[in-house]
């Protein structure tokens, strides 16, 4: 299994994340990209990907944060992605209306600025999209049209956390996205969210856990780490009536296309300046 989205370099597991990510391998996880949310948080994740074989890192920074993608931390979160080659996506990155920490036209840039980043880098996004409230869809509207007028289709990325509709699922697979559920979906008031789950193709579905945050049912009011991953699996196989290996192999396999693209990987050493190529080939 490949845990697309936890955030261990937070305070919560200062502890014993050690110990975190060891349960995590022992509960049948290959590896597991923590996902960055700010420029301090790119450079803890890219730090705690180099200490563990099984860790993979994001740079980017969250909505939340967004007045502080400025051009001096674009360009250090660029150069930090061309030297670190176990930062294998852009996020979490794009906009969130409902807490409006950020005011809208800062997040708007900032999110502008990070898909031009992906594009450069041909690196994935991981995107974050969260309207003002579930009758709005301003948001999702303005991601789109973003993507849109910087990046060709198929758009090379995961709408994290899906919690969205039918028609947002649609436009998600048929822009290209993968989707990405956590263990909100074993909620016991979680029924139209596990609905849309059933009309998720298997083969565009992906497994994350977004640690801290979103502990499943069994383990509500807990911190959440990744080795919970597998209350997701046993959700999604009840879903699709499939076996919980059959959840786990295909979601392998969607997470190594579109993180683990060696493709695109060489693509992008080509296209880096010859110091800076070397420098990757030879970092641990």
């Amino acid at each position: 299994m490949i845990e697309t989205h936890a955030h261990l370099d937070f305070p919560q597991y200062n502890d014993d994340r050690g110990a975190v990510i060891e349960r995590a391998v022992c509960s049948g996880i290959s590896a597991i990209i923590n996902v960055a949310s700010s420029l301090k948080g790119s450079f803890s994740s890219a730090e705690l990907a180099e200490r563990h074989n099984c860790v993979y890192a994001t740079c980017g920074i969250h909505p939340h944060d967004a007045k502080d993608a400025n051009d001096n931390a674009m360009e250090k979160l660029k150069n930090l992605a061309l030297l670190r080659k176990k930062i294998i996506a852009i996020g979490e990155v794009g906009l969130d209306f409902y807490r409006n920490l950020s005011p809208k036209d800062i997040q708007l840039g900032a999110f502008t600025r990070f898909v031009k980043l992906s594009k450069e880098l041909k690196l994935p996004l991981i995107l974050h999209c969260r309207e003002a409230s579930p009758s709005k869809n301003e948001a999702t509207e303005l991601i789109f049209k973003i993507m849109e007028e910087n990046l060709k289709r198929p758009f090379i990325g995961v709408m994290h956390c899906f919690s969205g509709n039918e028609e947002l699922l649609n436009r998600c697979l048929n822009s290209g996205l993968y989707v990405s559920y956590t263990c909100n979906i074993t909620y016991k008031n979680a029924d139209g969210l596990r609905e849309v789950v059933k009309k998720t193709p298997m083969d565009r579905l992906l497994l994350e856990t977004d640690s801290p945050f979103l502990s499943p049912q069994a383990k509500r009011g807990e911190r959440n780490e990744p080795s919970n991953l597998k209350y997701l699996v046993e959700q999604i196989a009840e879903i699709h009536n499939i076996e919980e290996k059959e959840v786990e192999s295909q979601t392998t396999q969607n997470a190594k296309k579109l993180f683990f693209n060696q493709e695109r990987f060489l693509i992008g050493i080509l296209f880096m300046p010859l110091p800076l190529a070397a420098l990757w080939l030879f970092l641990p």
